[in-house]
């Protein structure tokens, strides 16, 4: 079977190779215009279907590693061995089934495109990239229902069977009209049961076009809307940075220099492991990245500067939430998709809400009183240890420049600057640093294509649920019904701060922002909140959610990188949440924090 397993490889060649096409096209832009005054034809286009294409094969990579993103509660986590047995085997079948179904809606919308016959670039036709989609969803339920047994022949006999028949129910009852109420029961067992996220969004959405009558197909042109979006390649590509530097010393050389411009003192510790851990979470684009290259940095550091181990541990856990403001944050940029804000605006947008997010975590959450700092050595500033520091972290000091500078000064596109911030990174990392080499970058291609295959699973199949959802005018009747119990725009803001603190605990972050913000949006516009000031407040109130069970995924990382039960880490977050979640209500009286910088930018 060594050839089947070799065969099962070639998702991560595909998306490794996908991405790094992505990379290099963009590139090969900046160069060829200038010289040639035109570059690779159409080469918009192509990136934007890469994107397609590194999706699908990213999703079958992330099956293979087991990190398709699912609830990880309910029946999934049950002590006794049986139940979570049996509720793995009806999540994994049913999962299966619902690849299948979501494979034959796909199917039905490349077949539709195929007679409308559209070229992208050279002669290449577009519905042999979007066949990307029926060929991993039926990869995928193959996959999956794999799983369900470690028997070979039983395994190829069971990952045919059950995507064949999720396939021909699709195809049987596609157009018909079916009734909501049992598959959404089924759905709510299969998601209890710790079913990937995707495929609950996905047969949700099904369900609904189901109860209507309209055609499923409608589903995957979401999904596939979503992933050739034009700013969307700048996900994978700050993702890709990110993860380069994460791989590498980086983090320690950003926390030597931060250390030496704050001192050693329990004062200038804890302000600089807020500062380096926000800041290299934009940068990685995950809070969960943070914690692991730097939570065995600094909670050393802390403890030495006097802090009790388990506030140290709520630091680190809740400032490595703080930078999803912060450019390039992989969420930052997700909403201005969804949102169809500019992207620099954006960036702008959340410098100063998340310098205040900051500041109401280290002090309304206690991190800078009651400090017993004799523990260890108290070290003052030092310019001279700093200037060398900053000497030796200037790639990484640089990296912020080159991604906003680029995009902030109109030099560049968002996929353009996101591309040359990738290929700032490898160089940097590859050539200055000598800390990375060419398996080390294929490795961190394939990290990246397996992060983003399960990120775009998640939106395209949220996206289809969103769609649907507007279409039957959910968002006036929204408004309405506010506008009939919330008096006055105070009240609506304290009420979405809540909303979005019990959201952020309970979605996936990518879910919450491609369902909600559509939906929510229309409401606050209705109140008069700009749409970049009400970005800035669901993100604040929706990073939140990195520290609540069950979605808050820093808890359950934390507790891995220092050996601490689950509980030990929810409770040591507890002051920080209250902290930030007045940084929130802050951030939502005063639009200026969140308007004021792109106002002077002139965006």
């Amino acid at each position: 079977m060594v050839w089947l397993r070799r065969f099962g490889a070639l998702d991560a060649g595909l998306a490794g190779a996908a991405l790094a096409l992505m990379l290099l096209l963009p590139l090969a832009e900046i160069v060829l215009r200038p010289l040639f005054g035109q570059g690779v034809e159409n080469a918009p286009q192509l990136v934007q279907h890469l994107g397609l294409v590194l999706a699908m094969a990213g999703a079958l990579v992330a099956e293979r590693g087991g990190h398709l993103t699912s609830l990880g509660a309910g029946f999934a986590g049950a002590h006794d061995y049986r139940i979570r047995l049996a509720a793995s085997v009806f999540a994994q079948a049913s999962s299966a089934l619902l690849c299948g179904m979501l494979a034959q809606a796909s199917w039905t919308f490349v077949v539709s495109e195929m007679e409308a016959w559209q070229t992208l670039a050279y002669g290449v036709p577009g519905w042999l990239v979007q066949a990307a989609m029926p060929a991993g969803f039926a990869l995928l339920g193959a996959k999956i229902a794999a799983r369900l047994t470690s028997a070979t022949a039983g395994r190829l006999v069971i990952a045919v069977i059950l995507p064949l028949f999720g396939w021909l129910f699709a195809a049987h009852f596609d157009g018909a009209t079916l009734p909501l109420w049992p598959l959404a029961l089924w759905l709510l067992a299969v998601l209890l049961c710790g079913a990937p996220v995707f495929a609950v969004l996905g047969g949700l959405a099904l369900a609904l076009f189901w109860q209507e009558g309209q055609p499923l197909a409608s589903v995957p042109l979401s999904h596939y809307q979503i992933t050739v979006n034009p700013s969307l390649p700048a996900l994978p590509l700050f993702t890709l940075a990110g993860l380069i530097f994460a791989r590498t010393g980086a983090a320690a050389r950003l926390g030597t220099l931060f250390t030496a411009l704050f001192g050693g003192g329990a004062t200038g510790t804890a302000v600089a492991g807020a500062l380096l851990c926000s800041g290299f979470t934009a940068l990685t684009g995950g809070s969960g990245v943070t914690i692991l290259a730097l939570g065995g940095l600094l909670l050393p550091l802390l403890t030495q500067a006097g802090f009790p181990e388990r506030r140290g541990i709520g630091l680190v856990t809740s400032a490595s939430a703080l930078g999803v403001l912060l450019a390039p944050s992989v969420p930052l940029i997700m909403y201005a998709i969804i949102a169809r804000v500019p992207i620099n605006t954006m960036f702008l947008a959340g410098l100063l809400p998340a310098l205040v997010m900051v500041c109401f975590l280290l002090t309304v959450g206690g991190f800078l009183k009651g400090t017993n700092a004799t523990v260890g050595l108290k070290k003052r500033p030092n310019l001279k240890s700093a200037g060398a520091a900053a000497w030796a972290a200037k790639w990484e000091i640089m990296a912020p420049v080159v991604a906003i500078g680029s995009l902030v000064s109109g030099l560049a596109t968002p996929t353009e600057s996101a591309a040359l911030t990738a290929a700032y990174a490898v160089l940097t990392q590859t050539v200055a640093h000598r800390e990375l080499d060419g398996r080390g970058v294929a490795r961190a291609l394939v990290e990246c294509a397996q992060v983003i295959g399960g990120i775009m699973l998640i939106l395209g199949m949220a996206l289809g649920l969103t769609n649907f959802l507007i279409d039957a005018g959910i968002p006036d009747a929204a408004i309405e019904w506010v506008q009939s119990v919330l008096p006055n725009k105070f009240a609506f803001l304290i009420a979405l701060n809540l909303f979005l603190l019990v959201a952020g605990a309970l979605m996936e972050i990518y879910a919450a922002i491609v369902v909600l913000v559509p939906l929510l949006l229309p409401v606050a516009l209705a109140y008069g909140v700009d749409p970049v000031h009400f970005g800035v407040i669901f993100l604040a109130n929706i990073e939140m959610g990195f520290l609540c069970p069950p979605a808050g995924m820093n808890i359950y990382f934390a507790s891995a990188m220092f050996a601490k039960p689950i509980r030990y880490v929810a409770a040591a977050v507890v002051p920080a949440v209250a902290a930030m979640f007045l940084g929130a209500l802050t951030i939502s009286a005063l639009p200026f924090l969140a308007t004021w910088l792109p106002g002077v930018a002139s965006y």
